[in-house]
This record gives C-alpha cells, structure tokens and sequence, in this order.
C-alpha cells in the first residue's frame, strides 16, 4: 500500500473511519496526526459498531500498531473510557497502542472555556463541539500547554497543573462560569495518568524505526479539509491542520517519506456545526434523515445536508494534492431521480470557481448547478464497479472529471464487504 495519508475533501464527516478500517489491511501501522476527541470515526465489523474518538480505527484490526501522534491534543480522561470501552468489546490493545509524549492535554478549563466562549458568542458561534479542543490548541501555540510528558510524571504535574487552574479559574470566574476544583481535577487526571503511562512513548523514534523496517504508514486523517485552521471556511473551522500537510507535522514523518495521499469524500456534502454550506437543502436532509443517516457519531447531532459541491472538492484536491478519491454514502442517492451537482457559486454578476476566503461572502453565494439523471435502484449489493448502475457509473465519472481526480473506492454501505476497488 506504501505510506498513504487518508484526508477528508469536505467538511468532516466523510465516512473515513470505514475506509481507513478498509485500507488497514494493507497496512502495518495507523498513526492520528490531527484534532481531538471532538471527531468520531464510525466502523461496523459485522454486527458490531464501533465509534472511535482518539484511538485510530486500526485498532480493530489485531496485528496492526496504532499510534495517536504529536499533533492531536488528548483528553486523558476520555482516552482511558475509550480504551476500557474497546477492551469490553473484546478489541486488544495492550501491545498495539502507542501515544506520543509530545501530544497536548485537554483539561477541564478547556471545555469550561469552550462552552463559555460559544455562549458569549450567541449570534457568532462557531458550533463548537465543546469539547475544549480549541482552548486546548490555544495554549499550546501559547506554549503554556501540559503534554503527555507531564501527565505521567505525577509530581510535576501536580506543580504545572496548580498554576494553570489557578490562571484559568480567573477568567472563568470573569466570565461568569464556576471555578475548577483543583484536588478534584488533579485525582481524575493523575488516576488517568497511571492508566496511560504504559502506552507513552516517542512516536517519532518508533515511526522512523517502521519506516527504517519497510513498514507501511496509513495516516488517519480527522475533520475534513474546509475544517482546517488555514485552509478552512475560517472562522467556522477546528483548531488543527487537518489537510495532508498536517500529517507530517502532526507525527514527525517527512513529506518524502509520503508515496500518496487518498481524499475520502460523500457523493453530497454534509456538515456539522455552523458556517457556510453553498449548497445546503433541506429537502435533501430530510431524506437522509429518514433513512436514520447524518447524525453526528460524537455529538449525535444531526448533520447539514446539501447537494454535492465540486467547487469545493476540486479545491480540496489541490490542497492535500489527492492521488485516489474515495467516494462513500452512494447508494444514499439510490432513490433519487435527479441529482444535483454544484459546478461554480454565483453572487449578483460575479462567479466564484474557487471557494471565497471570506465566509460571509461564500455564505452569500449561490450555487451553480448542473443535473444528473438518478440511478432509482439500490447500488447496496455491488461489489465491482461494473456491478453498479450505468447511471450511478455515469455520475461518478462526471465527477472525477469536474474535481480533477480518479475515483478508486467506491462505498455503498457501511459494511466493510460494501466497498467498491476500482
């Protein structure tokens, strides 16, 4: 498979966990550059669905290292449930997990913080999670951030963890929220430091040590590239690169050492949270709402839906310089007649073929749309590419053509059988 990064082309929610779970099997380590447990990846093996937050989808696969990266920012606490979760579930990980040393901390004032910014906000919120992945990204460009380093050498913790409580529990209280108890908040997390301590170590030796072997690296992407901290519909973004580019700053791998980058994307768009979405309709929501589709697998949250938006994909492939395109949720388009693809935006006598840096001005364009005929036939039993509809063929490569890019997976399903090589 050779070192592959695995990076969402639309605004999270792709459907990566699945083709990463796919993918994997190919591969000998899976390593998470990005985000926090904010992002959900959803897997199905078999019967059983599992919804991974920090832990890279790999896990389920027993012979594969996981490894979460420099570049995630972790909430220790949720990381130990997780893993307890996946041991309940049968799921191994004692010998195949590894967590940098370097990766930041989620406390408790991040999330106090997180929720008090968005309610201060009111009319301006970005739609946070609220899992205090911002904040936590904010004191680590501040370089007043604790790592993982600090979390299981007990006493300095304590010393580190004294002081931030004590700065952040002034602007709380500023800000009208409740103060964190120190005693309280150090127990929790010295307890969640013991139970990680044996999956510390230096990621970076341990992915140049794959590397120095011949291993194959998948790189698990989180969020989706109009998510990024640069790149995205800023200010409605996360706190993280979360395009290829943060792959290797996010673990310590440089870029020769990337063969090729796959970018997953919906055959529609969906998001989560607020901010612009050129071709959001409700119709369409509602419609894969009532197949039980595009709900949050972190927040449950129903998602935003909308027609699928070329402008923004042909950006996402030159942005992360996509190789192969991974399509997924297209048997959600198998009852329609007509389907809707955005070809440009339009806003009074100016046409955008590019996303506008300004998310207020994208927010008022409006999409210039061409139509497809639909398949009307369910795509779920296809296994080859011949196996699916002319039609369905004939709008994938309409597809390829308007983002620039070859499809090589196809998904119409969430079983791991459900998956198309083309």
């Amino acid at each position: 498979m050779a070192n592959t990064i695995l990076v969402g082309a639309q605004w999270g929610d792709e459907g990566k966990g699945k083709i990463i779970d796919v993918l994997t099997e190919q591969a000998d380590v899976v390593v998470r550059y990005a985000g926090g447990n904010n992002a959900g990846h959803t897997v199905w093996v078999g019967q059983t669905r599992y919804v991974l937050h920090l832990v890279p989808s790999g896990i389920l696969r027993r012979s594969k290292l996981c490894v979460i990266g420099n570049g995630v920012v972790i909430d220790p606490v949720g990381l130990m449930e997780e893993i307890q979760g996946l041991r309940e579930l049968g799921v191994k990980v004692d010998r195949n997990l590894r967590i940098s040393e370097t990766a930041h901390v989620v406390l408790p004032y991040h999330r106090e913080l997180d929720v008090a910014r968005e309610q201060r906000q009111r009319h301006n919120r970005i739609g946070t999670t609220k899992r205090g992945i911002g904040p936590a990204y904010a004191d680590k460009a501040a370089r007043v951030g604790l790592r993982m380093v600090d979390l299981i050498q007990p006493e300095r913790f304590a010393e580190k963890l004294k002081l931030r409580i004590r700065e952040n529990n002034e602007v709380l209280k500023a800000w009208g929220a409740r103060p964190l108890s120190y005693p309280k908040v150090l127990k929790a997390y010295q307890e969640a430091g013991a139970f990680l301590a044996p999956f510390v170590t230096n990621t970076v030796a341990l992915l140049h040590q794959a590397l120095q072997k011949g291993q194959n690296i998948l790189f698990e992407g989180a969020q989706g590239t109009f998510l990024d901290i640069d790149h995205g519909t800023y200010p409605f973004v996360t706190s993280s690169n979360t395009t290829a580019g943060g792959a290797c700053t996010g673990t310590g791998v440089p870029p020769n050492r990337i063969d090729r980058v796959v970018g997953v994307m919906k055959a529609y768009t969906t998001r989560v949270g607020e901010g612009p979405l050129p071709t959001e309709d409700h119709a369409l929501g509602d419609l894969l709402h009532s197949m039980g589709r595009e709900y949050g697998a972190t927040t449950g949250r129903p998602r935003r839906c909308g027609w699928f938006d070329a402008v923004a994909v042909r950006q996402a492939v030159q942005i992360n310089g996509v190789d192969t395109l991974a399509v997924t949720n297209l048997d959600g388009l198998d009852t329609l007649s007509t389907i809707k693809v955005c070809l440009a935006y339009r806003a009074g006598q100016q046409r955008y073929d590019h996303l506008p840096a300004d998310a207020a001005e994208l927010a008022a364009c409006e999409p210039v749309y061409a139509e497809f005929p639909g398949w009307c036939t369910s795509t779920s039993q296809a296994r080859r590419w011949r196996e699916l509809p002319v039609k369905a063929r004939a709008y994938l490569k309409a597809l390829e053509d308007l983002v620039g890019a070859p499809i090589g997976i196809v998904s119409v399903g969430p079983a791991r059988e459900q998956t198309i090589f083309r």
